[in-house]
């Protein structure tokens, strides 16, 4: 541990990231997780359809079964389908207005934004996702205000890449329901008074920070919900060679090859 210059604290996809790239500049580290193994939420909790993990039990034996999904993120959205692929009686709670794009719309617009001002981007991304998918608003499902790219940006929210569930909508072998009133055991009473019973409740909500709870003088860095206080792209570096690599909201996508630039100055101006 004495040649250690940097500790990286969580294996998750930001962490191994960064670690990558301070291999590239030969910069030693040790990387901590609270888990046995790195990327644990793949190895171990992930769902079926979820990519770039290891093999898992298919549906995680609810088949004839009534199951209620709580969230429309990526992750609900996927649950859903898988449950319903299945053969499990799904219904999803949409909330919140999203944006329904597919993996190659994401990547042009990924593509487009290198060149493009967001608001055009968007626009575009917008128009072909109603080409693709129509209206779906008879489904329950919205479109936020702001476009794909700069909801993004502005908030960490990431658009919807469809795996199948749109068209398991349209085909009424998903239901959406609106937002949830109270759970009584395994009775769900929505706001409009209808009430359902189920087998299951998933709750595909999101998660939060945990950092403000390890993370001494943090401060300067994290606000309450132990997040960046510098909006994206400045979030990144703190004070006392403390850096945040995914907690922006706003992916991977240059933060940690910024970090290991900014570690191999710093090392480079002691050493000089």
């Amino acid at each position: 541990m004495e040649n250690v210059v940097v500790l990286i604290v969580g294996a998750g996809p930001a962490g191994l990231a960064t670690a990558a790239c301070l291999s590239q500049f030969s910069i030693p580290y040790a990387i901590v997780d609270r888990e046995s193994c790195s990327a644990s939420l793949w190895r171990n909790g992930a769902y079926d359809r979820l990519k770039l993990h290891l093999a898992k039990e298919f549906c995680k034996s609810y088949s004839g079964m009534n199951v209620l999904v709580v969230g429309s993120g990526n992750s609900g959205m996927e649950i859903a389908y898988d449950l319903a692929a299945h053969g499990a009686n799904t219904s999803i709670v949409i909330r919140s207005p999203i944006h329904i794009m597919t993996k190659e719309l994401i990547r042009l617009g990924m593509t487009l934004a290198r060149r493009l001002p967001l608001n055009l981007v968007d626009n575009l991304l917008v128009m072909a996702a109603n080409l693709i998918f129509g209206d779906l608003s008879r489904y329950g499902i919205r479109r936020p205000k702001m476009g794909p790219m700069i909801l993004k940006s502005e908030t960490g929210r990431s658009a919807v890449i469809d795996v199948g569930t749109v068209g398991f909508l349209k085909k009424g072998i998903i239901k959406v329901q609106g937002s949830i009133s109270k759970i009584m055991c395994d009775i769900v009473e929505f706001q409009c008074s209808k009430k359902e019973s189920f087998d299951a409740i998933v709750f595909a909500t999101g998660y939060k920070s945990t950092a403000n709870i390890w993370l001494k003088n943090g401060e300067n860095m994290l606000n309450g919900n132990g997040l960046p206080i510098k909006e994206y792209p400045n979030h990144w570096k703190g004070e006392d060679g403390l850096y945040c690599a995914g907690l922006g909201r706003s992916g991977l996508a240059g933060i940690a090859a910024d970090i290991a630039n900014d570690i191999k100055s710093v090392i480079g101006a002691m050493s000089g």
